[in-house]
């Protein structure tokens, strides 16, 4: 069901700020989402990250919403959303993006995914194709950064065991969570431009990482436990399954792993491809360079 807000959470690029009420296994989670513009609609989805939020994509959102109706939201234990003390998987994501798209949406969407959601989308896209008309991914990613970075399964599941711990976990948390470690992530492999990383900037994204129970999610993510995907076969094979038009966005300075995984994605016949600058965080960062890169994709809708 979808109903308002009787206290708004702040608007983020001045929309409607709604809630989504969503059970699983008999817990209800209230699911933030932010509706600006008419037409045709379209759902912007942020990027997986312990700093995740609708925010990321509210300046995009804002020039999107001069030709579609924007619908943007904060994933389960993200953002302005219930961040409960769940064991953070696929299974709770790929239902709730069901839900959520065939309860808030009457006609089909577009959806515009960045980084790791773009493993969901292309889920849902496969299993029913007559819910969505388009797709773009904006510097997607499959793997969680553990993972990525060589951690096998064990390791992740022991640093997530670490985390969701009551009280050491919380300490380690925020050690991996204040804003020097922040700024020094996103100057990482997020965002090119360092002199963008101001002080307000990185306290906006530690604010968020500080909220109650924040840490279950983030480390659910960090460690791979929400990767729907597991290897770059199945990925490239769900591409070639789908039967929608596709488009790739590409950060000329992603990551050396991050990129030979989306230029993979963009050899495959019949993906449209752009490079532009930027990395991980490329829809944040130059949000009106991905605008006008995804425009005229976007604007043939059938």
């Amino acid at each position: 069901m979808s109903t308002h807000l009787s206290t708004k959470p702040t608007s983020v690029y001045g929309g409607e700020v709604q809630e989504y009420i969503w059970n699983w296994e008999n817990q209800s989670l209230s699911i933030v989402y932010e509706t600006l513009g008419t037409g045709f609609s379209l759902l912007l989805l942020p990027a997986f990250s312990s700093v995740s939020t609708r925010g990321e994509v509210a300046e995009l959102a804002t020039l999107l919403s001069a030709h579609f109706q924007v619908t943007a939201l904060d994933w389960p234990g993200f953002g302005d959303s219930s961040r409960l003390n769940l064991d953070y998987n696929p299974a709770i994501y790929e239902q709730f993006f069901t839900d959520f798209v065939q309860d808030v949406f009457n006609n089909k969407i577009i959806v515009v995914a960045a980084g790791h959601a773009s493993g969901y989308v292309l889920k849902l896209a496969v299993k029913q194709p007559e819910i969505i008309s388009k797709i773009v991914l904006l510097a997607p990613t499959w793997r969680g950064p553990l993972p990525t970075m060589g951690a096998n399964a064990n390791i992740a599941a022991m640093v997530r065991g670490m985390v969701r711990s009551p009280i050491f976990g919380q300490a380690l948390y925020q050690i991996n969570t204040t804003p020097s470690f922040l700024s020094w992530m996103y100057s990482r492999h997020v965002f090119t431009d360092t002199a963008k990383l101001t002080p307000k900037f990185l306290n906006e994204k530690w604010y968020t990482t500080q909220q109650p129970n924040a840490r279950f999610a983030s480390a659910a993510f960090v460690t791979g436990n929400i990767d729907t995907i597991y290897s770059q076969s199945e990925f490239l094979s769900l591409v070639q399954s789908l039967t929608i038009p596709l488009m790739a966005v590409i950060g000329a300075s992603s990551p050396p792993k991050s990129r030979q995984e989306m230029d993979a994605l963009a050899a495959l016949s019949g993906v449209d491809s752009v490079v532009i600058p930027g990395s991980l965080g490329l829809h944040e960062e130059f949000p009106s360079i991905v605008f006008d890169a995804i425009l005229p994709f976007l604007r043939n809708v059938c």
